[in-house]
């Protein structure tokens, strides 16, 4: 499974690139906006730590403003992956887009119905928010086995499941389970993978007994 970082915050996502932990980058309006900086900045800062795809959302609803939006936000980097809403005109953008050669990333997902038809357009990533369904006490987790499933009975669609809208590692284990692609992690929860109380304690007791024996390796 590949780990985005969902931030744009650009001294977390470099603190995380060096750990080797991350395959990309997810942003949004919401995300920009917390921020406090331009989009075309930060964008431009993130791809410069990111190789992997770094999505960078529009911000226009119509079809011909998207576009246009796309066109800018594509020239800061080779690596910018075009973030659209699964709406009519953003499922256009994304077939004109994905036509092109451009990576985009249909956001806002809710239903293997939304998730079927964004493959339909081409898209290069599908991001079911699971953490959002949860909130309204649906299961977030069985609509990521729904399009799993779903794409694996049409291996003509590429579009890769980027699990979004993550809560813990709870979700992350059950969709790597599930086979999903990506899973787009906020700072603080692609942190907890990597804690276990077990492993503090066990870290400790080594830490002690070393220290008995007086010795220094360097």
């Amino acid at each position: 499974m590949k780990f985005f970082v969902d931030t744009a915050d650009t001294a977390e996502i470099k603190s995380l690139a060096e750990s080797g932990l991350l395959d990309g980058v997810t942003t949004n309006p919401s995300l920009i906006a917390k921020s406090g900086r331009k989009i075309l900045e930060v964008i431009a800062e993130i791809c410069a730590i990111v190789e992997g795809p770094v999505s960078a959302e529009v911000a226009a609803t119509d079809y011909e403003t998207m576009m246009r939006e796309a066109a800018v936000l594509r020239k800061i980097a080779h690596n910018v992956c075009i973030k659209l809403p699964l709406t009519p005109d953003g499922l256009r953008a994304c077939k004109a887009l994905t036509n092109e050669g451009v990576q985009t990333n249909v956001t806002l997902c809710f239903s293997a119905a939304q998730a079927l038809i964004a493959a339909k357009a081409g898209a290069t990533f599908i991001s079911p928010f699971v953490g959002r369904l949860d909130d309204i006490g649906q299961d977030g987790m069985e609509l990521i086995s729904e399009i799993v499933d779903i794409y694996g009975n049409y291996p003509a669609l590429t579009t890769q499941v980027l699990v979004a809208s993550v809560r813990n590692p709870i979700h992350v284990i059950t969709a790597a389970k599930l086979g999903a692609d990506v899973a787009t992690l906020p700072p603080s929860v692609l942190r907890m993978l990597y804690h276990h109380p077990l492993t503090d304690k066990g870290l400790a007791a080594f830490l002690k007994d070393w220290q008995g024996t007086g010795q220094s390796i360097l």
